[in-house]
C-alpha cells in the first residue's frame, strides 16, 4: 500500500463477515464510508478523503477480493459484500453511517441501504444504472459499450488473459472509461498495478461481475417492490457511457424513494477527474 496517497489516513485490518478487509480511517464527525470501484482499490478517494475527513469520520474499505482485503473464492454477491462493510463499520463503532459509492462499490451501497437501511443515513451513487435495469434493457448499444461485463462471464478465460498482460488490461480500463488526462496520475497507476496483480485481485473481480449476472439479478428480481428509504443524490459523467445510454434518475427514482441527481463533466472515474466538483456536490448533499 502507498501511504503516501492517503495523507493523515490510517491503513487498518478489520475482521468482518468472516475475512479480513483493509480500510483507511480518519476523522471524526458523523461517519461515512466511500467504496470504490472495478479495476481500482480505496484509494481512488485519495483526492476527496482528506478534505471529507475535516468533518467526518471517514472510512475507505478494499473491497472483498480488491486492493490488501481478502479475496476469498465465494462471496461476491451484492448482499455479502454489502454485510462486509455493515460489519466494518460496526467493529469500528458506526452504528449509522452515510455511503458514498462509485461503480461496484455503488452496486454495494445500493444494497447496502436496502439490507441495513437503518444504518444508511444518506446514499450517493456514483456512475450507475441498477444491476436489474442494466441486464434487463441490455441492447446492441450497451453491450458494445460494456463489453467487459459479458466478456467477464466467461470461466477461466478471462483469467488467463488478463494475467498475461495485466498492465496493458489495466492501462486499457482506465483510459478507455477516463475522459480526463492526467487524472489518474503515474503513482496512482502503479499502486492500482500492485494491488491488482496480488494473488487472488483477478479472479475476485471478475466473480464480482459473475456474482452481478446470477445471484445479484436474482435478488434484485426478488426485491423490485422495495425501495431505498434514505435521501438518495446520483451523480454520472457527461462523457461517459452511462449519459448516452440511459436517463440515469429515472432509472434510480424506480428504485427509490427520494432522488435527486445530475452529470458532472468527466467520464467514468469521478473521484479522480472531477474531484472538486464532486466534493461540493458531496459536501451540500451530505449536510442537509
Amino acid at each position: 500500500m502507498t501511504l503516501s496517497l492517503m495523507p493523515g489516513f490510517t491503513p487498518r485490518y478489520v475482521r468482518a463477515n468472516g475475512i479480513r478487509l483493509h480500510a483507511w480511517t480518519a476523522g471524526t464527525g458523523p461517519a461515512l464510508v466511500l467504496l470504490h470501484g472495478y479495476p481500482q482499490s480505496g484509494i481512488m478517494w485519495r483526492k476527496l478523503a482528506p478534505e471529507l475527513s475535516r468533518h467526518y469520520s471517514v472510512v475507505v474499505p478494499d473491497l472483498r477480493g480488491y486492493g490488501d482485503s481478502d479475496k476469498p473464492r465465494d462471496g461476491y454477491d451484492k448482499k455479502t459484500m454489502a454485510r462486509d462493510i455493515h460489519e466494518v463499520m460496526l467493529a469500528l463503532g458506526h452504528q449509522t453511517y452515510f455511503v458514498v459509492g462509485h461503480d461496484r462499490g455503488a452496486r454495494v451501497s445500493h444494497r447496502l441501504a436496502l439490507d441495513h437501511a437503518d444504518a444508511v443515513r444518506k446514499l450517493c451513487l456514483l456512475d450507475i444504472v441498477p444491476t436489474h435495469t442494466l441486464f434487463r434493457d441490455t441492447d446492441r448499444a450497451l453491450a458494445a459499450a460494456y463489453w467487459h461485463w459479458f466478456f467477464f462471464q466467461v470461466p477461466d478465460l478471462p483469467e488467463a488473459m488478463i494475467q498475461a498482460a495485466p498492465r496493458a488490461f489495466l492501462g486499457f480500463m482506465l483510459n478507455s472509461l477516463g475522459a480526463t488526462a492526467g487524472a489518474i496520475e503515474a503513482v496512482a497507476f502503479e499502486e492500482y498495478l500492485r494491488a491488482f496483480t496480488q494473488p487472488g485481485t483477478i479472479r475476485g473481480g471478475l466473480e464480482d461481475y459473475r456474482a452481478a449476472a446470477k445471484q445479484d439479478y436474482a435478488d434484485d428480481e426478488a426485491d423490485l417492490a422495495r425501495r431505498v428509504t434514505c435521501p438518495t443524490l446520483v451523480i454520472w459523467g457527461e462523457f461517459g457511457k452511462m449519459h448516452g445510454l440511459f436517463d440515469v434518475v429515472a432509472t434510480w427514482r424506480d428504485k427509490a424513494l427520494d432522488v435527486r441527481g445530475h452529470p458532472l463533466p468527466c467520464g467514468h472515474f469521478i473521484p479522480e477527474e472531477a474531484p472538486v466538483a464532486l466534493l461540493a456536490d458531496l459536501q451540500q448533499f451530505l449536510a442537509e
